[in-house]
């Protein structure tokens, strides 16, 4: 058994931001979250991690209704990479990554598994030499793995990332996500691209207003046809070798289905001159 939606709703602040989702990662798998902006990747990874109650439907973490476990144990389980990390704090990479350690602390502070976790998750991460650098001295891509590495020194069972790859250069971006991908835990991973969703994903969800649209194996389900409906634009989708998918993005609109009616005849937009 692992962390699963069944059947989530979701409304906040009066508008429905996730509608009847249920997803199922499995055990060690890595599972990509696509769709457009505002589709609910992050309100559904916000659910997941217990951080909000759906409005119907569960969240279960080992069979159990997230809302009725103590964050403690939920975060024993459960880490969390957030899009954004900044501090102005003259922390060290070390004091980043020991604050995964707070879920696992007894009475009397860091012990000695702590440090071991820590110092594991470092070494993870590619990022010992860096422990005694300050965090707001590291590149982005290094405080993307320290970030990473916080999450990893909580030794959890399950990963949630949302878009850990966004503002990063095209190197950091495949170091992130083959690091993420090498890791022995279940990850569910929002992204925007497409390509990088195929390339080191097991599965993917594709959402859009909320709901899910397709979910599967990258190579069934990123079609020219999905890029067309969920996204708006046209594509062309090549298998690659090894059963891989790579998508190809062309300018103009996609055309539609032969079967579909004619668009209606467009209308000149009046503009007004008014200061």
């Amino acid at each position: 058994m692992t962390l699963r939606a069944s059947a989530v709703t979701w409304n906040r602040g009066g508008a429905l931001v996730v509608d009847g989702v249920t997803i199922d990662p499995r055990p060690g798998e890595m599972m990509g979250l696509l769709g457009p902006n505002g589709s609910g990747k992050s309100s559904l990874l916000t659910l997941m991690a217990g951080a909000a109650a759906p409005t119907s439907g569960r969240i279960e973490l080992d069979g159990n209704d997230l809302t009725t476990l103590r964050r403690k144990h939920i975060a024993r389980a459960v880490a969390v990479v957030d899009q954004h990390a900044h501090t102005d704090v003259d922390v060290t990479v070390r004091d980043v990554v020991r604050l995964g350690r707070i879920p696992h602390r007894g009475t009397f502070g860091p012990s000695a598994d702590d440090e071991t976790a820590v110092a594991a998750a470092l070494e993870q991460t590619g990022l010992t030499d860096k422990a005694g650098c300050l965090w707001r001295r590291l590149s982005g891509g290094e405080r993307q793995r320290a970030h990473i590495a916080r999450a990893l020194a909580q030794q959890p069972r399950e990963l949630l990332l949302d878009e850990p790859t966004n503002h990063l250069d095209i190197h950091h971006q495949l170091e992130i996500l083959a690091l993420i991908a090498r890791l022995p835990i279940t990850s569910v991973v929002a992204l925007h691209d497409l390509n990088l969703a195929a390339l080191f994903c097991d599965r993917v969800v594709v959402m859009q207003d909320g709901r899910v649209v397709a979910a599967g194996n990258p190579a069934d389900v990123l079609t020219e046809d999905l890029v067309a409906r969920v996204y708006g634009v046209r594509a062309v989708v090549t298998r690659e070798t090894g059963g891989r998918v790579h998508i190809r993005f062309e300018p103009g609109a996609p055309t539609p289905p032969s079967d579909a009616p004619p668009a209606p005849p467009t209308r000149p937009h009046a503009v007004s001159s008014a200061r």
